[in-house]
């Protein structure tokens, strides 16, 4: 039986995720990629709680662009999410790239995060 492509990154990503935590005071920042948007969140795995979340829908990056789904959306995403936690007293986090591979938009977001002063 043919495994999905999804199958296969979510095997991956528990692969990866049995190695990164985050913690109260290095919060893991994760990336969900879908067809049509980018979702960040900065989470305390201890604690079991996100701690700063930004996507392509919200009202800040809805306004900016008209496609949701490129590379320059993810970018805005990244800035986003990083002032975001910033403003949160959060200065470094771990890099979760949830299974998928660090390139095109994950990896847009990952840079425009560094950018704004988030240290992973």
């Amino acid at each position: 039986m043919k495994s999905s492509k999804n199958a296969i990154r979510v095997k991956r990503h528990w692969r990866i995720r049995k190695h990164i935590t985050g913690t109260a005071e290095r919060p893991r920042l994760n990336v969900f990629r879908s067809l049509s948007n980018m979702y960040a969140q900065v989470i305390d795995d201890v604690n079991g709680v996100t701690l700063v979340s930004a996507s392509t829908l919200d009202k800040e990056i809805k306004g900016q662009t008209d496609v949701r789904g490129n590379a320059d959306a993810a970018k805005l995403v990244g800035t986003l999410v990083a002032k975001r936690a910033m403003e949160k007293g959060i200065t470094t986090v771990v890099f979760d790239r949830g299974g998928y591979v660090y390139h095109g938009r994950v990896a847009a977001l990952a840079e425009a995060a560094r950018e704004a002063g988030l240290q992973f």
